[in-house]
């Protein structure tokens, strides 16, 4: 059913939800658009509506290439809209659940586009703070680039600085999407360029992959991996790939690259990746999962939650297809100690197909069944030992001589 948005737009049908509302294809004076329908709570809230206007000129002043223009935004009653360019596409992470994985060479060309879309963010001042695949668009549309990917565009720029108003979430509250989030939001300080880059490399670990490098399991845990935990070596890729990803995930926000340098650096490594098949490594099992050190917003238990690839959903109760489109979700700042609570080491350690992960309910068993074989292995030896050791005392028994005999406790007949 159509509705008006504001004196000029007429959405007319829903493209996708998320957390912060809904994208509607529209209509407007000079063809067709998108429509991001913020949620009328949000609408309602005079701090958030101001925010809103004061951000018109960034996001209005954004143009490039491979970022989902803002064409006008629209503060109409109850109504509060982004209308943005038409993308004919779809998103990444729906081409992630799809082919699970993507060839290196289309995974880097699609990261550089997105690369070069944050530079022209960067430079204009703006942070995206939520970059991850469901807000990366690919225009299935244009011609096709390197490993046969499609343009890559990255949208919903502003969303997330809009939502995070100081009333709405406080010091102890962040913003974004767990398995994309760098060290340094989740231990409460202002998000930077440098953020992007963070999240923009965890989206290639993932493209490369299939999981993200510390995601899995409760929110807490995933939180704790990102600020304790170093990435775990991807099998298969080249060394510069893997350093230059390493890089990008650093902790420390100075060590990361800038946007234009990441883009740069990629592109100068699509020629050695060419022809090279998706990686063949396992994701690591749903069962390993760590235990809740901290609570969360969320309310449910730990085993109630379905345990999926990529982003973990924060929202409650949220179904899947709506949790693949969360954007902007909100839950506690864990204490430097609950952080300090975690096990230093490697996360989630990739490994060659079929081969069972260290610490994983498989290895586990495999260990189990080992140290079952050499405890009976064990229990034999020592059986027989005894058993020779007792022959060899029979056999010295039968030609002991009286003297030796003396002192040796009698055997009744």
């Amino acid at each position: 059913m159509a509705r008006k948005i504001g004196s000029r737009y007429t959405a007319h049908q829903i493209l996708g939800r998320g957390s912060a509302g809904t994208v509607w294809l529209g209509e407007g004076p000079e063809g067709p658009v998108a429509i991001k329908l913020l949620r009328e709570d949000l609408a309602s809230d005079e701090e958030l509506v101001g925010r809103f206007v004061q951000e018109r000129t960034a996001l209005l002043g954004l143009e490039h290439p491979n970022v989902v223009s803002v064409r006008d935004l629209v503060v109409d009653g109850n109504d509060l809209a982004l209308v943005m360019d038409l993308v004919r596409g779809t998103d990444l992470r729906t081409r992630l659940d799809r082919d699970r994985r993507l060839a290196p060479e289309a995974a880097v060309a699609i990261v550089a586009d997105v690369a070069d879309g944050l530079a022209a963010a960067h430079a204009a001042g703006v942070v995206h703070r939520d970059v991850k695949p469901e807000n990366v668009l690919l225009d299935m549309q244009g011609p096709l680039g390197p490993g046969g990917s499609h343009r890559a565009l990255l949208t919903d720029f502003g969303v997330a600085k809009l939502i995070d108003t100081p009333r709405r979430t406080r010091a102890t509250k962040i913003i974004g999407t767990p398995d994309y989030l760098a060290p340094e939001i989740v231990e409460g300080l202002p998000p930077r360029a440098a953020v992007d880059i963070y999240a923009l490399a965890t989206v290639l670990y993932e493209l490369l992959a299939g999981f993200t490098p510390f995601g899995g399991g409760h929110p807490g845990a995933v939180l704790r991996r990102h600020v304790t935990e170093t990435v775990a070596p991807l099998p298969g890729i080249p060394d510069e790939l893997w350093q230059l990803i390493v890089q990008c995930l650093a902790k420390a926000p100075a060590s990361r690259l800038r946007a234009s340098e990441l883009a740069a650096r990629l592109r100068e490594l699509l020629p050695m990746l060419a022809g090279m098949p998706p990686l063949d490594v396992d994701e690591p099992d749903a069962d390993e999962e760590e235990p809740e050190e901290f609570p969360s917003s969320a309310e449910e238990p730990v085993s109630a939650r379905p345990v999926r690839r990529g982003a973990v959903p924060l929202v409650p109760g949220a179904k899947p297809a709506d949790s693949n489109r969360d954007t902007h979700t909100s839950m506690r700042v864990p204490a430097p100690d609950e952080l300090a609570g975690g096990a230093h080491g490697t996360a989630r350690v990739p490994r060659a197909a079929g081969a069972p992960r260290p610490g994983s309910a498989r290895n586990r068993a495999a260990t189990r069944r080992r140290r079952v074989v050499v405890s009976v292995a064990a229990v034999v030896l020592v059986a027989a030992a005894g058993v020779g050791t007792w022959a060899a005392v029979s056999g010295d028994d039968s030609g002991a001589t009286p003297q030796d005999t003396k002192n040796s406790a009698p055997v009744s007949p």
